[in-house]
C-alpha cells in the first residue's frame, strides 16, 4: 500500500471504538452482539442491560450534556428519530459523527439491528440476533392462530392527551392475536397523528387496555374515570394492564422479546376470558 495512503487510513480505526447511545435500544443491541465494551455513554433512561447503567449518563430523550459528551471523545453517537435531530445537528457542528435511526415498524427494528452490527464490525452477530428475534415473533404468530378469537385491544402510550400505540406496538398487538381498535393511526410516525379523544376510544369498546406511559406509572383511576369509559368493556371486566415502557416502547431487542412476550400473555388471557394476576402493590394487571 502507498505509504501516504496508509498514513491517511491509520488516522481513524476501521470501526468506531467509542460510542455514545442517546436512546436505550442501540445500547441493548450493542451489548447483545458483544460490543458493549464500545459504549462509553448512555441515555439517562437506560435500564437494559443492567450493566449499562454503570456507564456515564449524558442525555435524556430531548436534551444532552454536550460538554460531557465531548469529554468522552466519542467517534460515533447514535440517536433516534426527528425528536433528536436538533441534538444530532449540534453534535455535528462540534465535529462529532452522528447516526440517527428512524425505525418505526417491526421490520425496520430488525433492519436497524443489522445496521448497528455493520457499523461496529459485528454483522454476523447482529444477524444472529435478528434471526433469534424473528424466531420469537414466528412462535407468537403461530400461537395466535390457535386463539379462539381476536380480542379488541387499545394500546396507549400516553394518557394526556390520549395517544395510541406507535406502529411497532400496533403490529405486535395484532401479531399475537389481538385487534388493535385504533390500528389505522399507526401510519402516523408522529404522536400528534395518533391522538384520540376518550369518547372516540370508548365508542370502539376495547375489551382490554394495555398502557405504557413513556416512563410514567399508569394509573387505574385515570383510565377508568375518562369520559364515556364507565361502560367500556375493559373497565367493566377489569382488563386493564400495564407493560413497562422499557419493554415495549424502545424500538429494539426489548420490544421483540420481553415486550411481545408480555403482549402475547395478555391477549391470550383476554381471548380465553381469563385475567392475569395483579402484582402486589401494583395498580394494574401485568404479564
Amino acid at each position: 500500500m502507498n505509504a501516504h495512503l496508509a498514513r491517511l487510513l491509520a488516522s481513524a480505526p476501521r470501526h468506531p471504538q467509542r460510542i455514545i447511545c442517546m436512546t436505550e435500544e442501540t445500547t441493548e443491541t450493542l451489548y447483545r452482539i458483544g460490543a458493549g465494551d464500545l459504549v462509553v455513554g448512555v441515555s439517562g433512561f437506560t435500564v437494559r442491560p443492567p450493566e449499562a447503567r454503570k456507564k456515564p449518563r449524558v442525555s435524556s430523550f430531548l436534551d444532552a450534556n454536550f460538554e460531557r459528551i465531548l469529554d468522552l471523545k466519542p467517534d460515533l453517537v447514535l440517536g433516534f428519530s426527528d425528536l433528536q435531530a436538533d441534538l444530532g445537528r449540534e453534535l455535528c457542528k462540534r465535529g462529532v459523527p452522528v447516526y440517527l435511526f428512524n425505525q418505526r415498524s417491526v421490520a425496520e427494528i430488525l433492519q436497524t439491528i443489522r445496521v448497528v452490527g455493520a457499523l461496529v464490525g459485528r454483522a454476523e452477530a447482529a444477524e444472529r440476533l435478528a434471526d433469534e428475534l424473528t424466531a420469537n415473533l414466528e412462535r407468537h404468530a403461530h400461537a395466535a392462530e390457535s386463539l379462539p378469537r381476536r380480542p379488541r385491544i387499545f394500546f396507549e402510550e400516553w394518557h394526556e392527551p390520549l395517544i395510541s400505540g406507535i406502529r411497532w406496538c400496533s403490529e405486535l398487538v395484532e401479531l399475537v392475536g389481538g385487534e388493535d381498535v385504533c390500528g389505522e393511526s399507526r401510519a402516523h410516525p408522529e404522536a400528534k397523528g395518533r391522538i384520540f379523544s376518550p369518547e372516540e376510544v370508548a365508542k370502539r369498546n376495547p375489551e382490554a387496555v394495555i398502557a405504557s406511559w413513556c416512563g410514567r406509572k399508569a394509573k387505574r383511576d385515570k383510565i377508568a374515570a375518562r369520559p364515556g369509559w364507565k361502560e367500556v368493556r375493559a373497565v367493566v371486566d377489569d382488563q386493564l394492564y400495564e407493560v413497562k415502557s422499557s419493554f415495549i416502547l424502545q424500538p429494539g431487542p426489548a420490544a421483540l422479546s420481553d415486550g411481545v412476550d408480555q403482549l402475547a400473555r395478555i391477549v391470550a388471557a383476554v381471548a380465553h376470558g381469563q385475567k392475569l394476576p395483579m402484582p402486589r402493590q401494583e395498580d394494574l394487571r401485568s404479564a
